[in-house]
């Protein structure tokens, strides 16, 4: 067993590129899908939760509000492309292909080659209600910037097993 297997925190991998957080601040690949939070482009106050579905490229916009985009009718909305180029940024092109299953051209991938060719296969809209949970982890991420950084455990994180028996 390794350390990190032995220790009480997650393993953080590196991103693959350093990247700006101010337009798209939450980029996951999880629960089948490359989901996160994009802001708005036109008002501050409005950041909008984004996911495209591993396999079918099924995907969602709404804000944080669960109002739909507007943008995204019948394709991507600029959120989502948003959304794909942060994530090769943070996981690296081969990752994110392989995570979402996308067939695209030998070459150098970027977000926009990832992006159209899963438009080529014409994914539908999803209407899962999948923005709640992601926005809910997003806002938990937030909280933990707002904690000074200690090595003392932090109470919320009691779930996990001791890494050795206590006698």
């Amino acid at each position: 067993m390794s350390d990190w297997e032995r220790s009480s925190t997650a393993r953080v991998t590196p991103p693959a590129r350093p990247r700006k957080l101010a337009k798209v601040p939450f980029v996951e690949l999880a629960d089948g899908r490359l989901q996160g939070v994009v802001s708005s482009g036109s008002d501050i106050g409005r950041v909008y939760v984004s996911s495209v579905a591993t396999g079918t490229y099924a995907f969602a916009c709404s804000t944080n509000n669960n109002r739909p985009c507007g943008g995204a009718r019948g394709s991507f909305c600029n959120h989502i492309g948003a959304l794909i180029d942060e994530a090769v940024l943070q996981y690296g092109a081969e990752r994110v292909v392989r995570y979402l299953k996308a067939e695209v051209p030998d070459g150098e991938v970027d977000g926009a080659a990832l992006a159209s060719a899963m438009r080529s296969t014409r994914p539908q809209a999803d209407g899962t209600k999948a923005a709640a949970s992601v926005f809910s982890r997003f806002l938990r991420h937030l909280a933990y910037l707002d904690h000074t950084p200690v090595t003392a455990p932090l109470p919320e994180m009691h779930f996990f097993p001791p890494t050795r028996a206590v006698a």
